[in-house]
Formats: C-alpha cells, sequence, structure tokens
C-alpha cells in the first residue's frame, strides 16, 4: 500500500521533477508534487511525495527530514488527510 508524505521547506526551485529524483534513492515513487501558486505559478515552498510502500515512506523520512537541499532544512514527515472545508 502506498504512502504519502508531506514535504515541508523546500526551496522555490524546486519542481516535481526534482523531487521525484530526490526521493527515488528511498525506494519507488509514485508521484512528486510540488504545490504552486494558481495564479503566478510560483511554487509555495512544498509538496506531496507518494512512496509505493510504508517501509519506502519510513526510509524516506529517515534519510530526508531535516536534510539540507539547496540551502533549506527539509521537513518530511506523513502527510495528514486533506480537510474538508
Amino acid at each position: 500500500m502506498s504512502k504519502k508524505l508531506y514535504v515541508g521547506n523546500l526551496d522555490y526551485s524546486v519542481t516535481d521533477e526534482k523531487l521525484a529524483e530526490l526521493f527515488a534513492e528511498a525506494g519507488t515513487v509514485g508521484s512528486a508534487v510540488v504545490i504552486t501558486d494558481r495564479q503566478s505559478g510560483r511554487s509555495k515552498g512544498f509538496g506531496f511525495v507518494e512512496m509505493s510502500s510504508e517501509a519506502e515512506a519510513k526510509k524516506a523520512i529517515e534519510l530526508f527530514d531535516g536534510k539540507d537541499i539547496d540551502g533549506r532544512s527539509m521537513v518530511v514527515n506523513e502527510a495528514r488527510p486533506r480537510r474538508e472545508e
């Protein structure tokens, strides 16, 4: 079963492809999305990565939480379910 991770404090230059490439070190990446502003198209500095298994998600958290990428210390943890408004 896949596991979705929240990835925060990203440099604004990080792309979906770069995020997927980085997290591939921990295992199979199902998807990687950097959240962007609808109007400007600029990164909001966070995103989500879906790992193919619980074990790979845990490994990704261990590898990347607090890791310095492009001068910023990433925050990586399990994504919380989306709130309904």
